[in-house]
C-alpha cells in the first residue's frame, strides 16, 4: 500500500499492516474524501486517465488540493509490486487531511491524506453467464451522487437488504426511475435499443458505463439514455449491470420477476463479446505507452 498523511508527509509504499492514520483525519471524523477504483488486465491499468479525470471531478467538488494526475505513477508502481502481470484494482483514497475536529472553515488547510492499495481481481464465471438477482429499493443518497464519496452508508445498508434477500445487488429508485445499483450502473435493452440513466446528479458517470456506450455505438447498436421506469420492468428485453470489476454483468430477476426469457440474452453477450475484445485491443494499442 501507498500511504501519505500528516504522518508521512513525504508519501511511503509501507506493508498493510503498518499504516498509521490520525483518528483526527477529516476522512475518518466526517468522510471528508474521496476515492477512486482502477482495474488492471495483465499488470497494466485500464483506462487509468478516465478513472483519474473522474477522481479529479469529485476533488474539485470537494475543494481539496490535490492532483489526480500524479497519482497515475503510484498506481503504477503498487500494481508493480504487489500483482506483477497480474488482474487487480488499485483503490485510491483522498481525504482533507488531519486536524482537529471541527466543521466550520479550517484556519490553516491541512495536508491532504492520500492512501492506496492494490487487490488481485479474480473474474466470476458464474455471474457473467448465470446473471444474478438483483432488489429494487429506495434511494436515500444524498443529491450529489455523482461525486465518487467516501460516505457510503445508504450503499452499504442497501446490500445488506439485498444479502438478506439472497440477491446480488440492490437497485436505487429515485422517484419511479431506476437510477443505479450500490456499486453498478444499469442498462436495460428493449426491440434492439440499449437504455442507461442519463448522466446527472442521481448517478456516478461509470468508467465502465462510458465504454459500453462507446461499444454500442461503435456496433451499430441504438443507446439512449434516458430514465428507466421501474413501473416498465416487465416491457423491457434484457437488463445488465456494468462495473470495473465485473465489466457486463446480466440480470436474472429483479425482485423475484425474470428480466428475460434466456439469461444471458442476445443484447448482453454482443456486449459481453464486444467489451472481451475492447480489453485485448486497448491493452494492445497500450503496450510500451505506460511504462
Amino acid at each position: 500500500m501507498y500511504l501519505r498523511s500528516a504522518l508521512f508527509p513525504e508519501g511511503a509504499f509501507l506493508p498493510l499492516t503498518e499504516a498509521r492514520l490520525s483518528p483526527h483525519d477529516r476522512g475518518f471524523m466526517f468522510a471528508d474524501g474521496v476515492y477512486e477504483v482502477i482495474r488492471a488486465y495483465s499488470g497494466r491499468l485500464f483506462h487509468a486517465r478516465e478513472h483519474l479525470a473522474r477522481l479529479q471531478q469529485s476533488l474539485d467538488a470537494l475543494h481539496i488540493p490535490v492532483s489526480a494526475a500524479l497519482l497515475e505513477p503510484i498506481a503504477r508502481d503498487l500494481l508493480e509490486l504487489n500483482v506483477p502481470g497480474g488482474d487487480a484494482t488499485i483503490y485510491i483514497q483522498v481525504t482533507r487531511g488531519t486536524c482537529p475536529r471541527r466543521l466550520s472553515p479550517l484556519p490553516q488547510p491541512p495536508v491532504p491524506t492520500i492512501y492506496a492499495e492494490t487487490q488481485p481481481v479474480h473474474a466470476d464465471p458464474v455471474a457473467a453467464s448465470n446473471g444474478v438477482d438483483c432488489i429494487l429499493v429506495p434511494d436515500t443518497r444524498w443529491q450529489r451522487c455523482d461525486i465518487k464519496w467516501l460516505g457510503l452508508l445508504p450503499n452499504v445498508l442497501a446490500r445488506q437488504q439485498a444479502d438478506t434477500a439472497g440477491a446480488a445487488e440492490a437497485l436505487f429508485v429515485h422517484d419511479g426511475v431506476i437510477t443505479e445499483g450500490t456499486h453498478t450502473s444499469v442498462f436495460a435493452s428493449r426491440a434492439g435499443t440499449v437504455f442507461t440513466h442519463p448522466c446527472s446528479p442521481r448517478i456516478l458517470a461509470g468508467i465502465t458505463r462510458h465504454v459500453v456506450i462507446n461499444l454500442c455505438r461503435s456496433n451499430n447498436i441504438p443507446v439512449v439514455e434516458t430514465p428507466i421506469s421501474a413501473a416498465e420492468l416487465t416491457a423491457l428485453d434484457e437488463v445488465f449491470l456494468t462495473c470495473t470489476t465485473g465489466e457486463v454483468i446480466p440480470v436474472r430477476t429483479i425482485d423475484s420477476k425474470p428480466m428475460s426469457q434466456d439469461c444471458p440474452g442476445p443484447m448482453t453477450r454482443r456486449l459481453q463479446q464486444a467489451f472481451a475484445e475492447h480489453v485485448v485491443g486497448y491493452l494492445a494499442d497500450t503496450r510500451g505507452k505506460t511504462k
